[in-house]
């Protein structure tokens, strides 16, 4: 395969948050409208982990829902194998629809708790018919719960009875019982305990490499994003302030928004690195700054920064939206 496996292209995500119709009547006031996923393009190759980090309100989730066809867009295309993402119910999106899943962030939340564990896991498989025999329904269910490290027993259980690292293993089984290539990950540990989010990440890891999968995975720990991902995409008010190799993002940042979240990690390794504090808030996305959307925090801003916006251009391997990176005024 040599083009990419899912390529979004200028992605733009807009929310109606204006007053009742009748109250903007009253007040005189125009409808308002909340850019939540401004102008978001990459691409994820066959096999690789893209992670995106970022702050609340940055627009991960956002994305994620598009990706997989929860979300209309309302402007830019996502493609999945070439092919056109769209929110129908015709034979090929149905064909395109088995070849996904996502993991939620909340093992709790995601669960029918009504439902025992087989029926869970056995869902994907019914509602997009990939298999009708009962006999080999139960058994591919018994193989998932297998895979993810639970019993066989446990299929006859319900989600009420087992601990959150548990129910998110139940919540991967479901995602795998379709046989999809591509999995969107929203936030998969950020409800577990620190103990249990390393062996879930494992788990993962040991599943891409057995099933080949792909991932997107979204995070805001930045911690997990390093131990999972190929490449990771910065989100900041909804757009993307730079893309870079895994390794090369830790080591040499470049956008200002990124060296701050990474100043902020404490320092496991002990290099006598001093940490600092994240400043300042995500403006309002209702009435987001003129230019670059980041310089009212940035300790590097001119005054271009204030009026110019910056686009997403190649610097190094990499890309950054950053008109001092790109005149070459910041050193890595």
């Amino acid at each position: 395969m040599t083009g990419p496996l899912i390529k979004v292209d200028k992605l733009t995500r807009d929310f109606d948050v204006s007053k009742p119709w009748l109250n903007r009547v009253i007040e005189r006031e125009a409808k308002q409208y909340l850019r939540a996923v401004d102008d978001v393009s990459f691409e994820i190759k066959k096999g690789e982990t893209l992670a995106l980090v970022g702050e609340s309100g940055s627009g991960k989730s956002t994305i994620a829902k598009m990706l997989v066809g929860l979300l209309k867009p309302t402007s830019g295309t996502v493609l999945f194998d070439d092919q056109p993402m769209r929110m129908d119910t015709s034979d090929d999106m149905q064909q395109l629809r088995k070849r996904f899943q996502m993991i939620f962030q909340s093992p709790f939340a995601s669960l029918n708790p009504r439902w025992k564990v087989s029926d869970i896991i056995a869902e994907p498989m019914v509602v997009l018919g990939v298999e009708k025999d009962r006999n080999k329904i139960g058994k591919r269910v018994d193989e998932l719960l297998d895979l993810v490290g639970l019993s066989e027993k446990d299929g006859n259980k319900f989600p009420h009875e087992f601990s959150g690292g548990q129910r998110q293993r139940i919540a991967i089984a479901r995602s795998l019982s379709s046989n999809p290539e591509f999995i969107v990950c929203d936030e998969p540990t950020s409800a577990l305990d620190v103990s249990v989010q390393a062996q879930i990440l494992n788990l993962m890891r040991d599943l891409q490499d057995e099933l080949g999968l792909t991932y997107l995975f979204i995070s805001h720990d930045l911690s997990v994003v390093r131990h999972m991902a190929n490449r990771i995409g910065v989100l900041y008010l909804g757009a993307l302030v730079e893309v870079a190799e895994s390794k090369t993002l830790f080591q040499k940042p470049k956008h200002p928004y990124t060296r701050m979240l990474l100043d902020a990690v404490p320092d496991l390794e002990m290099t006598n690195r001093m940490r600092k504090e994240i400043t300042g808030e995500i403006p309002n996305p209702i009435n987001p700054p003129s230019g670059c959307t980041f310089h009212p925090r940035c300790p590097f801003a001119e005054e271009r920064c204030k009026i110019e916006k910056p686009k997403l251009l190649i610097a190094g391997s990499g890309a950054a939206a950053c008109h001092l990176v790109e005149d070459g005024l910041l050193s890595t």
